[in-house]
């Protein structure tokens, strides 16, 4: 056997030891957190959706067809259409897009705002941390949802607003959770060496004290997923979030609910469902996270 070919063959065996080693995490992985794994596979699918929501439907979300009002599902119109004649499936499929986009927006947007502050309120201390935990007390004071129809009814409504009335309500979430983490982190020696060594404040935060509360940014970021859908359908829902006639499921739940409950109860059902389906696979991803980073949860 000449070296060439045995160089090539170790080669074959090595990625095919790399493309079994892949195969076995995945599957010890979906073993040991079905539930998460069936969360990410929700996930996944909607992130597809939202992407691929051009190749999916070839209907138009926002085009009203009267002709077709109210049609229950059938061959051509697969969940049946609204009472403006639009196919109920396309505006599920491009409303993932728009829960995406203001639930990802709001919850990493939220979540880092958090981070930073939380390790800069344990960093610093003093008076410094006092106002920061005050400001944070009467911001968690106040509901989620108050708190957030409050920020629209100042903003006005609008994707923007509703992003911004979503992300306020978690920086004092994040900034609670990743302050008690970094109170520990900031008594470890070697942030009293990077102390000693002259670096300044904002080269130890970023790369001492950051880097080690990543688990529960992490954590507080996939679980503020879910809760942002919610709460943007819920605002949607009320007349205070996205609008006509952008593709949302609170507004497809809005008008289902008030006009076509006992006429036409698919306009309702299914972006009901698609609600539902939505918080519970990133609820259940996010619990598989957490399960995952967790020292306490991971030991046993």
């Amino acid at each position: 056997m000449t070296k060439a070919v045995k160089t090539q063959l170790d080669s074959d065996f090595e990625e095919l030891s790399a493309k079994k080693s892949w195969y076995a995490i995945f599957f010890e992985l979906v073993r040991k957190q079905p539930l998460a794994a069936a969360g990410g596979f929700i996930v996944v699918v909607m992130i597809l959706m939202a992407a691929f929501a051009d190749l999916i439907s070839v209907y138009d979300p926002e085009a009203n067809a009267l002709e077709y009002m109210l049609v229950p599902p059938d061959e051509m119109f697969f969940l049946g259409t609204d009472q403006f004649g639009r196919d109920v499936l396309t505006r599920i499929i491009y409303g993932a897009r728009t829960a995406l986009t203001v639930g990802f927006t709001a919850a990493i947007v939220g979540s880092t705002a958090g981070l930073v502050i939380g390790v800069a309120s344990a960093y610093f201390g003093g008076v410094i941390d006092l106002v920061v935990q005050r400001i944070v007390d009467v911001v968690m004071a106040f509901p989620l949802i108050v708190l957030a129809l409050a920020v629209v009814a100042t903003l006005g409504p609008g994707t923007q607003n509703v992003i911004i009335a979503i992300m306020i309500p978690f920086i004092p979430q994040c900034a609670r959770v990743v302050r008690s983490n970094a109170l520990a982190i900031r008594e470890i020696p070697y942030v009293d060496a990077a102390r000693a060594l002259g670096f300044s404040n904002t080269r130890i935060i970023l790369r001492h004290m950051i880097p080690n509360v990543m688990a529960p940014y992490l954590i507080m970021l996939t679980s503020f997923l879910g809760q942002a859908i919610l709460l943007e359908a819920s605002l949607s829902y009320l007349g205070m979030g996205v609008q006509e006639p952008t593709p949302a499921w609170g507004l497809m739940l809005q008008g289902g609910a008030e006009e076509c409950a006992e006429s036409a109860p698919w306009v309702a059902i299914w972006p009901g469902l698609a609600i539902t389906l939505a918080v519970f696979g990133f609820n259940l991803f996010g619990d598989g996270v957490r399960d995952t980073l967790d020292p306490k949860l991971r030991s046993r």
